[in-house]
């Protein structure tokens, strides 16, 4: 974590603080709707609780420290409403189930932000060291995690970061000009 908050006050990373903010409210949804869907504590969904305090923790880094030119979209607003639509619908339906499945939803739609960013800019503003983090977390988790709304968050997880990890790793190398040279077989490095 203090690598990370280096990185973003030396400005050497801009994560999307609207991803940052759709990812906090939905982790503390999933947690609360996980609680509440059966007999469980904290420790049988290790992976959510762990998640609140990790999310949490790199939100506020980025509002402090962060990249402040990036705005709220509407499709971030959009993101950012859907969760309280989905928030509201569990405090009247206190349908536990639905709500965590429909905030699985919310957390793939969060990533969409970053993704668009880094096609669009072909620029890696992401930390590696986080995403990696973020991947192994829930990978371990599954070791002890106790019914299927822990595994369905900790297995979407997992796809979500590997394929984010992939396209951050495309950008560095397409964007940084890296390619492999089909003669010789070796790996270049900048600009080409």
């Amino acid at each position: 974590m203090i690598r990370f908050i280096r990185q973003l006050v030396r400005k050497e990373i801009r994560p999307a603080l609207a991803m940052w903010v759709m990812f906090s409210i939905a982790v503390i949804m999933n947690i609360v709707t996980y609680l509440h869907s059966g007999n469980f504590g904290l420790l049988d969904n290790i992976m959510g609780a762990v998640d609140v305090i990790y999310v949490l923790t790199i939100t506020i880094a980025i509002v402090i420290w962060g990249d402040h030119s990036t705005k709220i979209n509407r499709f971030d607003l959009f993101c950012l409403i859907l969760a309280a639509l989905i928030a509201v619908f569990w405090i009247f339906t206190q349908k536990h189930v639905l709500s965590n499945i429909f905030i699985q939803s919310v957390l793939v739609l969060a990533y969409l932000p970053v993704v668009k960013r880094l096609i669009t800019t072909r620029e890696n503003s992401e930390s590696f060291l986080i995403w990696t983090g973020m991947m192994i977390a829930p990978a371990l988790s599954l070791l002890s995690s106790k019914g299927i709304l822990a595994t369905i968050y900790s297995v979407r997880a997992i796809i979500c970061i590997a394929l984010l990890l992939s396209l951050m790793a495309w950008v560095e190398v397409r964007g940084n000009g890296a390619g492999l040279n089909k003669k010789t077989g070796e790996v270049s490095v900048g600009k080409k």
